[in-house]
């Protein structure tokens, strides 16, 4: 959309922050099953909130009082998380997840996942497309998620450019349109983490960093030494269309390479494109009610629906003793090396091409977004996405 088109990505073409959608014809099979996809609709979304009341009330009220029992506490919480976050999934319409370990090495994948025990403490670290693969996380591993606290609400912006490269850099003509000027954005420091529940990080899914005005955060190094579980991290700090990967953040940079002492685990999610029948899984934009709206899209599908999970071997990864940075990232890096190398390999393992955009400028792009649904008097987005 023309619009939103400043926030294309020059080197890609690719627009992450849009919701994906289906083709634009209309197809005669949705239009015939629409009253039926609406009342499934209301019936899978009600189940999935009684879901999400049993886990409140259970694992997040009656679970608590067996806190003083550590073994009992741990095993009961990690069942009953795992029971109604694949019971949701599947309500959802994400009746198989195909899960693949993926060698860097060409040639070699396996479909079981052999070094892919995460134990507390561990880290394991993620491209963030959508709330989704927080429930696959907690289905398989009840960790820890944190959410980043920035210090500042909104990044600051420099002077506005003239003019910003356009196209897809291919060498042909439709490389040569001129896109509107965007902010040049200052990047914003991460300055701690805070530790929050599977129905927290649902809820935050599309919205950016917290903001550290409130307090109450302490450094990524602090929740994980301390860690009962495995501790998610996203160091996108927000959730893309899972069309291209945004920018990370520097969350890493007093953390050695290959890192010592515990773990790390590298994955990518990915999400097939929308059709017809089936909506798309991502969620890059929040709402009022998230993610209630986009509970009601995917419920209304009369398709299944499909997400794959790429893990990287663990004797790949930079906790690995014989890990050597220098094969995966070179040239000019900055401070922040396992950042640099976590991109990369999640780049790589999951095909997707890496962006110049980042949260940052996300904020703008929320903001844009709410200013131009307001003059429109739209409640749903304006979707588009083809590029």
């Amino acid at each position: 959309m023309e619009k939103y088109s400043a926030f294309r990505d020059p080197g890609t073409g690719i627009q992450p922050f849009l919701t994906p959608v289906p083709p634009l014809e209309l197809n005669m099979v949705a239009r015939i099953t629409l009253p039926l996809s609406y009342i499934l609709a209301v019936v899978r979304t009600t189940l999935i909130m009684v879901i999400a009341a049993v886990y409140v009330v259970f694992v997040s009220g009656v679970c608590t009082v067996l806190r003083p029992i550590p073994p009992i506490h741990g095993a009961i919480s990690y069942f009953s998380t795992a029971l109604l976050s694949r019971l949701s999934l599947f309500i959802l319409g994400v009746l198989w997840i195909p899960v693949e370990e993926v060698s860097r090495k060409r040639g070699r994948s396996s479909r079981t996942r052999k070094s892919w025990h995460p134990d507390a403490g561990d880290l394991i670290v993620s491209n963030w497309a959508s709330w989704i693969e927080t429930l696959w996380l907690a289905f398989r591993f009840d960790p820890i998620f944190v959410l980043p606290v920035s210090d500042v609400p909104v990044p600051q912006q420099d002077r506005l450019a003239e003019t910003r490269a356009t196209g897809r850099r291919t060498g042909t003509g439709s490389a040569a349109i001129s896109l509107p000027a965007k902010p040049a954005v200052r990047r914003a420091n991460i300055v701690g983490f805070r530790k929050v529940s599977l129905l927290n990080i649902i809820l935050h899914t599309g919205n950016t960093p917290l903001d550290a005005s409130g307090g109450n955060f302490v450094s990524l190094e602090e929740i994980r030494s301390s860690a009962n579980r495995p501790v998610v991290v996203f160091p996108e700090c927000t959730t893309s269309n899972g069309r291209g990967l945004l920018q990370f953040a520097e969350l890493f940079k007093d953390f050695p390479v290959p890192v010592k002492g515990y773990k790390v685990f590298i994955m990518c999610v990915r999400y097939d494109p929308p059709t017809a029948l089936s909506p798309t899984l991502s969620r890059s934009i929040p709402s009022r009610l998230n993610p209630l709206p986009h509970i009601f899209s995917l419920t209304r599908s009369l398709q299944p629906l499909t997400l794959s999970i790429r893990l990287l071997p663990h004797t790949e990864s930079p906790s690995s003793p014989s890990f050597i940075a220098s094969e995966v990232v070179s040239g000019d890096i900055g401070e922040d090396t396992f950042t640099a190398v976590c991109s990369v390999l999640v780049s790589q393992l999951g095909k997707l091409k890496k962006t110049n955009l980042s949260w940052e400028d996300k904020v703008f792009f929320l903001k844009l977004y709410r200013e131009k649904q307001g003059q429109d008097g739209r409640k749903a987005f304006p979707s588009l996405v083809h590029g």
